[in-house]
């Protein structure tokens, strides 16, 4: 339960470092920050997206990063999760759900019929988060990495 010292609110360009090390964690690998800080600055200027972050004491403990669009191929305005991140000593503690929770909300706020998220086939406890949040895995994503276009392995923290 959220408390006065415990809660979920839009980031800030403030926010960035911490934000960072989330996404960097969750993709247990360091990107490049300069880049990463042009696109999360450029990001909380633009309408189509949402970054939710969880405050624990003072602290960005969370945070769930939205892109809003409307998409011809359902004729509709949908909400894509980006990324969720939960700091690992703070995991298994119902923020990552709260995050979700949050993000729905503010998805159906702003005229979104759906919310999606794509998600590495190697992260099988992250797709049990989503599907007891009640998500179905109706679709394949296909990837081409133009830098290495004969790399065909998936692994995570490359």
């Amino acid at each position: 339960m959220e408390s006065e010292t415990e809660f979920i609110r839009s980031s800030t360009a403030d926010d960035c470092r911490d934000v960072y090390a989330l996404i960097c964690n969750m993709e247990e690998k360091e990107l490049p920050y300069a880049a990463f800080e042009r696109i999360f600055q450029q990001q909380l200027k633009d309408a189509d997206y949402a970054c939710l972050v969880y405050v624990s004491d003072g602290k960005v403990k969370g945070c769930i990063n939205l892109r809003m669009e409307y998409q011809l191929h359902h004729a509709e305005r949908i909400c894509e999760i980006m990324e969720l991140s939960v700091s690992p000593e703070c995991r298994s503690r119902g923020i990552g759900k709260q995050l979700f929770d949050e993000a729905c909300h503010h998805a159906r706020q702003e005229g979104c019929t759906q919310i999606e998220v794509c998600c590495n086939r190697l992260r099988t406890r992250t797709h049990r988060f989503y599907e007891a949040r009640g998500m179905h895995n109706f679709h394949y994503k296909f990837s081409l990495n133009f830098a290495s276009p004969q790399d065909s392995e998936n692994r995570l923290g490359r």
